[in-house]
């Protein structure tokens, strides 16, 4: 793992690589969790050797995922969704830390208003669907 303030740090590997004239599209394969899409510029894509089967990095800030307690039936903008369960909750003054489990095991930390999870009614146990955008995702690769 990286010493980042991102609580999200996925590990994975390239699976794909969609070249564009200003942004690139990359998509990570993470165990645990699935493809996480991001979006750098082809500048950063390059210069960063970003290829199918290279080694990278997805960090994702906790205040950039959002979460859905029913999504059935939804369609979201945002490419990269995920389905779990809730396996903790923190309240705090203001804010409310949730850590969703997704189904391979691998978790996903947001930090919402205390009065959003309330609104949701965000428990452990229960189940919930986190989003986050691509552009939304930063890109590392080992130095």
């Amino acid at each position: 793992m990286l010493k980042s303030s991102a609580r999200n740090q996925f590990s994975g590997h390239i699976s794909r690589v969609v070249p564009g004239a200003v942004n690139d599209e990359i998509e990570i394969d993470v165990p645990g969790l699935g493809p996480v899409v991001a979006i750098v510029t082809h500048g950063s894509a390059s210069a960063m050797g970003l290829k199918e089967g290279a080694s990278a990095v997805a960090l994702i800030k906790a205040s950039s995922v959002i979460l859905v307690a029913q999504d059935q039936g939804m369609r979201f903008s945002a490419r990269n969704h995920l389905q779990g369960r809730v396996a903790r909750v923190t309240p705090g003054a203001v804010n409310t830390e949730v850590v969703l489990e997704a189904a391979g095991g691998a978790s996903v930390v947001a930090i919402v208003t205390n009065e959003s999870a309330q609104n949701l009614q965000l428990a452990e146990g229960k189940q919930a669907g986190a989003l986050f955008k691509a552009s939304s995702v930063i890109v590392g690769v080992p130095a």
